[in-house]
């Protein structure tokens, strides 16, 4: 008659911890949407922009909504730049780290899944134990006791603890991945833009070189002349002082060339002693002239620094549940059943079994006020991650106005410096002649000389820009790590728009 009586009371706690184990305290986490703005500047963007007639001078064009490739810096055809980046990507032990952070974090999610099952130990306990005649009446003082035991423990998730852990590891494994690509874009925008780099120093060297030896020969001709008496010392002195100055300009630059090798042979995974047998030119590289660019509303769910941020908000929305749960009541079940006897083979025959069944309800009531704080803690880490997300897609939004900018600003530069060098180099071989029959004064040469000097080497930078400002948009666009192949073994499942 009493067990029918409880039935309805025990068939109502299992429906109430039922209705629990659906629920999950704190915020349910809500992808931030992407910013309500229509383009990356006030005005509206180019086309296309001016075009030059010299090396890296074809006009570009920006195509809205274009997809990125994967192996972007493979529209730069060049052979020898294809060839370190994939050393780089092999041999890095940034790109290893990352890696293995990421299995860390995924290892953690596996290690925490754990803790909705319940947990079985099983335990044998050999003993010898001396009692008093006084407690055990009749039985030899001093025996043998061998215990064996299966124990369970499951602790139920009433509450959704367990589950917000899950949540915010899962988001944290989800952030190693986007941290990951981060990796691989920094790592191959670093050896494109360090290849261009190269490449501008070795055109500036050879420029250097080439006015050296026209000011030589100058510096010949104005000691002939001088001989004749036709100019004076001073002449001769002045491009002395010229050519030793142009001079003194070409150790600077090899310098800057020397540890832009070392820059990447250590970006290529290698020692300094162990140097990249390729070298780059402004002539080897081919200027991309169709340029994507993302949406707006996609850029947010192609940058692997967005991700990882909205990730980590992710993980500190899961955390306020966590601290949430952690002040409600926690309900365990525990059973125990075995056996003892006084020697191994007596265990498990009839009277020597045992069992306990025990279960418990927990309340925190007063802890110093540990609970709580704690969870205006992690609401305070929630608005700090909510500020930093907002902060991290200000920034990139930036990084894509700023590289649209430049590329637009830099053909235009280009087309002025390519007009500038060509004056300039008239100029010069007017002077020359001119000197050269006497018909004008050395000075007028010395001006020739450093002007065209100063826009042979304008004319390089100008050229190396727009190779470099390209690889910046690649870089601030994402670089379309979401087309990667699913044969890469840490490729991200989740693709973007």
């Amino acid at each position: 008659m009493n067990k029918i009586k409880h039935r309805p009371l025990v068939a109502a706690v299992v429906l109430a911890l039922s209705a629990l184990s659906g629920c999950a305290v704190g915020p349910d986490f809500k992808q931030p949407d992407a910013p309500a703005v229509q383009g990356y500047t006030k005005e509206p963007l180019v086309t296309k922009t001016a075009a030059a007639d010299t090396q890296a001078g074809e006009a570009q064009q920006f195509v809205e909504g274009k997809d990125i490739p994967a192996q972007w810096w493979t529209l730069f055809e060049s052979a020898p730049l294809n060839a370190v980046i994939e050393q780089a990507i092999k041999n890095s032990p940034t790109l290893e780290a990352a890696k293995a952070a990421l299995r860390a974090a995924q290892e953690q999610v596996a290690v925490q899944n754990g803790a909705f099952y319940p947990s079985v130990n099983a335990s044998l306990t050999p003993s010898r134990q001396r009692v008093t005649t006084a407690v055990a009446a009749g039985t030899p003082p001093l025996f043998n006791l061998q215990t064996a035991q299966v124990s369970v423990a499951y602790t139920f998730d009433a509450f959704g603890a367990n589950r917000r852990q899950v949540e915010g590891l899962e988001a944290q494994a989800a952030q190693q991945r986007m941290e990951l690509e981060a990796a691989y874009l920094t790592l191959t925008s670093n050896v494109a833009a360090a290849a261009v780099q190269e490449a501008a120093l070795r055109a500036q060297i050879s420029a250097t070189r080439k006015i050296i030896t026209s000011q030589e020969k100058l510096l010949v001709i104005l000691q002939r002349q001088y001989k004749l008496g036709d100019v004076a010392q001073a002449d001769v002195l002045a491009q002395e002082a010229a050519l030793a100055q142009t001079k003194a300009t070409l150790p600077p630059l090899q310098k800057s060339l020397a540890q832009q090798r070392d820059l990447l042979t250590a970006l290529a995974g290698r020692f300094p002693s162990d140097e990249l047998d390729e070298k780059f030119e402004l002539s080897q590289l081919h200027l991309p002239q169709q340029l994507p660019v993302s949406l707006p509303s996609n850029l947010v769910r192609q940058r692997p620094d967005i991700r990882a941020a909205e990730e980590q908000l992710h993980a500190a929305s899961a955390a306020v549940g966590v601290a949430t749960a952690n002040m409600l009541p926690q309900l365990t079940l525990s059973a125990n059943i075995g056996s003892a006897a006084a020697t191994l083979g007596s265990l498990f025959t009839s009277g020597t079994g045992l069992w306990s069944v025990a279960g418990g309800l927990t309340q925190p009531l007063f802890a110093g006020g540990e609970l709580l704080h704690k969870k205006r803690a992690a609401v305070a880490l929630l608005e700090q991650a909510d500020a930093q997300y907002r902060s991290t897609v200000i920034q990139a939004f930036q990084n894509v106005a700023d590289s649209l900018r430049a590329l637009q600003y830099d053909a235009d530069a280009l087309q002025t410096q390519a007009v500038a060098e060509r004056a300039a180099a008239k100029s010069l071989t007017i002077a020359q002649r001119s000197v050269e029959l006497g018909a004008t004064t050395p000075q007028t040469l010395l001006q020739a000389q450093q002007t065209y000097q100063q826009t042979v080497i304008n004319l390089a930078q100008a050229q190396a820009a727009r190779y470099a400002d390209t690889v910046a948009l690649f870089q601030a666009l994402g670089g379309g790590w979401w087309n990667q192949s699913v044969d890469r073994p840490d490729h991200v499942a989740t693709a973007a728009p």
